[in-house]
C-alpha cells in the first residue's frame, strides 16, 4: 500500500516506524524543517544538546515510548527531580507522603485526609466510573475545603482557566495514577530521539518530506489527493495514496478536509482545547536556588502557571552551563498574552519572578517565546462518548491526534501508542467502507 502521513509528531512517527515494518509504500509530509511535534527541539550554537520549545520529560512507567527507546537503542536518563508547589509566597517540597505530612499550611487533620483521597485515586483501578464527577465540585467535597482551595483549585483554574469547574475527575485521577518519583529524559534531548527514529524508518524505506505543508487532501476516483507546498510551489499528487493518516489538531484537519460533512464538523468543532505559551529563559544562575524542577504555582490569577527548571534535572554542563527555566502556561487562543512578543511578556511576569528570585534580572543571558495554538485538550465529563473515531468520514483517511488520548493525559509516551494504534487499525479494518455519520453534538 502506499500511505501518506501528515505529521511527524510522535503519533505520525510511530505510526510510520509500525507500518515500516510490514514493507509499505510510506510518506510522512511534515511542515516544520524536523521532527518532534510539540515536543520539537532547538539549540544554540554554544549548546551540546538540543532543547524542546515546550517542556517534555518522560515518567518511568511510560512503556510505550520506553519500549521504542530500547527498541531502536536510544539512551535515556533517569533521575528523580524535586517537585515543589508554591503557596504563600514560599516554595514548599511536596513530592512525596514524608513531605505532604511535613507541609506546615495545613493541620494533620486536613493532610491526613488529603493524603487519603490521593492514596484511593492511586489505588483504584478504574476510571470508567469517574468520568461522570467533576474535579473541582468532588474534591471540594471529599477532600476538604482548606486544602483542595489551597493546592488544586489553583493548579486547576491555572491550568484550564474558565474551563477548570467542569474537568472530569478520570482526568485527575489519570494524572494522579500515572505519575511516578523518577522521571526520565532522552539523552541529548527529544530532538536527537526523534531524528533517530526518523532514520530508523528511512531505513525501511520511509520517505519524509520536510517543509512541505498539507494544503489539501481529498478521495478521487482513483486513490486520496494530496496538494502541498514545498519549497515555496503547490503540488498535487492525485490518486497516489491508498490510505492517509492525519495526525494534526482537528481544527488543522478541519482546514485540509475541505469535503467532510457538517455534522462530522461539527462534532471535532464541539472538542475544546489550549494553546500554550513557553518563555524560555537562559540564565547565569539558577533561578529557584533550592534545587526545584517543578514548581506549581498554587496562587490564583499568577501570570505563570509552572516554573520548570530543566537544569535542576538534566546537567547544564550540556547547555554550556547555562540554567535553562520555561516558563509556562495553557491558555485560550485568544487570550491577551499569544499577541504580546517576547519582551512583552518578560516585563508582565517580572513582577511575580520577583518574588521567587529578585535578581532574575541580572541574570538573563538571553530568553525565547515558543506559542501553539492547540496543546491541552479540555477533558469534560463522560469525555469517553465524545472522542473522535479513528476512521473519518472521508474513504481510507484516518485521524489521530491527543484529543484521542483517553482518560491519560496527553505527552509523547500516549503519541507513540496512538501512532502504532492507528497503524494496526488502518491495516486490520475494511477503509474502503466510509464511516457511518455521526450525530452532531448537542
Amino acid at each position: 500500500m502506499k500511505i501518506a502521513i501528515i505529521g511527524a509528531g510522535f503519533t505520525g512517527l510511530a505510526a510510520a516506524f509500525s507500518l515500516s515494518k510490514d514493507k509499505h509504500e510510506i510518506f510522512v509530509f511534515e511542515k516544520d524543517k524536523d521532527p518532534g511535534g510539540l515536543a520539537i527541539g532547538f539549540a544554540e550554537k554554544e549548546w551540546n544538546w538540543t532543547l524542546e520549545k515546550h517542556y517534555h520529560h518522560w515518567f518511568s512507567n511510560d512503556n510505550f515510548i520506553l519500549s521504542l527507546a530500547k527498541e531502536i537503542n536510544y539512551k535515556v536518563i533517569v533521575k528523580r527531580p524535586k517537585t515543589s508547589v508554591y503557596v504563600g509566597g514560599k516554595i514548599y517540597q511536596l513530592d512525596s507522603p514524608l513531605h505532604a505530612l511535613k507541609f506546615p499550611l495545613l493541620p494533620l487533620a486536613d493532610k491526613l485526609r488529603m493524603g487519603f483521597v490521593l492514596g484511593l485515586l492511586r489505588l483504584n483501578p478504574l476510571w470508567k466510573p469517574l468520568e461522570k464527577f467533576k474535579t473541582h465540585s468532588t474534591l471540594l467535597k471529599i477532600m476538604g475545603r482548606k486544602s483542595y482551595e489551597m493546592i488544586w483549585e489553583p493548579q486547576l483554574a491555572n491550568k484550564f482557566g474558565g474551563f477548570f469547574k467542569d474537568i472530569s475527575l478520570a482526568w485527575f485521577w489519570a494524572r494522579i495514577k500515572k505519575r511516578t518519583p523518577k522521571l526520565v529524559y532522552p539523552s541529548g534531548g527529544f530532538l536527537g530521539f526523534a531524528n533517530r527514529l526518523v532514520r530508523e524508518c528511512e531505513r525501511r524505506n520511509v520517505k519524509f518530506l520536510f517543509g512541505a505543508e498539507v494544503e489539501e487532501i481529498k478521495k478521487s476516483d482513483n486513490g486520496v489527493e494530496i496538494k502541498y507546498k514545498e519549497n515555496g510551489k503547490w503540488k498535487m499528487e492525485n490518486g497516489k495514496y491508498d490510505a492517509v493518516i492525519v495526525t494534526l489538531p482537528s481544527f488543522f484537519f478541519l482546514n485540509i478536509a475541505r469535503d467532510l460533512p457538517e455534522n462530522y464538523r461539527e462534532q471535532l468543532m464541539s472538542l475544546k482545547g489550549l494553546g500554550a505559551i513557553n518563555l524560555v529563559l537562559r540564565l547565569k544562575k539558577p533561578f529557584l536556588t533550592d534545587g526545584t524542577y517543578w514548581l506549581s504555582i498554587c496562587e490564583k490569577n499568577a501570570p505563570i502557571m509552572a516554573i520548570v527548571e530543566h537544569t535542576n534535572f538534566m546537567d547544564k554542563v550540556n547547555y554550556n552551563g547555562e540554567c535553562i527555566v520555561y516558563l509556562g502556561n495553557y491558555l485560550p487562543a485568544g487570550h491577551p498574552y499569544f499577541s504580546m512578543d517576547k519582551e512583552q511578556l518578560l516585563e508582565e511576569y517580572t513582577p511575580f519572578l520577583k518574588k521567587i528570585n529578585k535578581d532574575i534580572l541580572k541574570n538573563i543571558i538571553g530568553y525565547e517565546v515558543f506559542k501553539v495554538p492547540f496543546a491541552q485538550p479540555i477533558i469534560p465529563t463522560n469525555y469517553s462518548k465524545k472522542v473522535p473515531p479513528f476512521k473519518t468520514p472521508i474513504p481510507n483517511v484516518l485521524l489521530a491526534n491527543i484529543q484521542q488520548v483517553y482518560p491519560w493525559d496527553r505527552g509523547t509516551n500516549y503519541a507513540i501508542e496512538l501512532g502504532k494504534k492507528v497503524a494496526e487499525i488502518m491495516l486490520k479494518e475494511n477503509l474502503d467502507k466510509p464511516a457511518r455519520p455521526v450525530k452532531a453534538a448537542a
